[in-house]
């Protein structure tokens, strides 16, 4: 399948009305030098690819948008669907591709293609799967688009963020994957739905592996400044630390609960890879929940290993890692989380 766009040749042996509709002003200069051109490129256009295009599109990101995906009949429906709502979206030009030469010079390339888990297949085989998806994807991406930044949305996304960044040939710092961004908004959202506050003035994260031995920074949650536990303290307040797991718990088995519901999730993880594509390109320096090579930072020093950490993002990539002061616990769970991904890395061979 040949890259596709709009085209702008109407009319019998297909006229180029863009020459003659306008007429051309005289003695102008070209455009400014500092005018950036964005593009990002979307691998993989199922139900999570869809909703990050989408998003992006919706909040005006990105000049040009580049699919790619491995069904050449799907991805074109995909394309001319974005493409018929223009008339009710900011300018972005659109293009679909099988090909990865589609996305030559993208700013960033989100990566949310893998593979779907076949009834009594193990996890580990899926991935095993998946990195050999990745074999035929990121390679292409770094080839065609040699500054560009990785964004990995796929899962087990930290395994493959890993992975992305062993084929890739990346610095660390441009590599980065989704990881617990999404977890940590559905954490604020379950604190602010108990408060009866807005999400956006409940500052929580959720650390470590996006999955079952993610770690829930209980210490530093704060609500419009107030930090919660030493409030409830002052106050002699009593909680038990069953009802903070329980929200904890509730966090992790909210992903679950939508696909068993809808049978997939997609809306969330549209906005939160929209919101993290904003951080980077717009140059917002904002700290993030994202998975980043963690080795060196809170302790974890056993091997190359991605989970989340609160970094900056920013134009660069991955501009730092905060220093969050973390509980003696949660320093522990934290490290008990990276070991239980390097586990799974062991099994890859890479």
């Amino acid at each position: 399948m040949q890259k596709s766009a709009s085209a702008s040749s109407l009319g019998p042996g297909g006229l180029d009305l863009s020459n003659i509709f306008f007429k051309p002003i005289q003695n102008t200069s070209p455009p400014s030098p500092t005018k950036r051109h964005t593009k990002i490129s979307v691998i993989g256009v199922g139900n999570v690819g869809m909703a990050i295009a989408q998003t992006i599109l919706t909040q005006d990101l990105a000049d040009e948008i580049a699919l790619v995906d491995a069904q050449p009949a799907k991805l074109r429906g995909e394309m001319l669907d974005l493409q018929h709502a223009a008339a009710f979206l900011p300018r972005t030009k659109i293009i679909a591709s099988t090909d990865y030469s589609a996305t030559v010079g993208s700013d960033l390339c989100i990566v949310s293609a893998g593979a779907r888990q076949i009834a009594g297949e193990s996890r580990l085989n899926l991935l095993q799967r998946n990195v050999a998806l990745f074999r035929g994807i990121i390679p292409p991406l770094a080839k065609y688009s040699p500054g560009t930044i990785l964004m990995i949305v796929s899962n087990p996304v930290d395994v493959l963020t890993y992975v992305a960044w062993k084929l890739s040939g990346f610095p660390s710092n441009r590599v980065v994957g989704s990881g617990t961004n999404l977890d940590s908004s559905r954490f604020r959202f379950l604190i602010a739905d108990h408060l009866d506050v807005n999400a956006q003035d409940v500052q929580a994260s959720i650390i470590g592996e996006h999955g079952d031995s993610s770690v829930a920074l209980w210490s530093s949650i704060s609500v419009g400044g107030v930090p919660i536990l030493s409030f409830l303290e002052k106050q002699q307040i009593p909680y038990e630390k069953e009802t903070l797991e329980g929200i904890h718990k509730a966090v992790v088995d909210s992903a679950y609960e939508v696909i068993s519901l809808k049978g997939y999730t997609s809306w969330a993880i549209g906005y939160s890879a929209a919101n993290l594509a904003r951080s980077i390109l717009r140059d917002q320096r904002k700290i993030h929940p994202v998975s980043v090579l963690a080795k060196g930072f809170y302790g974890i020093d056993d091997g190359d290993v991605f989970l989340s950490l609160p970094a900056l993002l920013g134009r660069g990539g991955v501009l730092g890692v905060t220093n969050v002061n973390l509980t003696d616990e949660e320093a522990q769970r934290l490290r008990k989380s990276a070991q239980t991904i390097l586990k799974v890395q062991s099994q890859l061979g890479l």
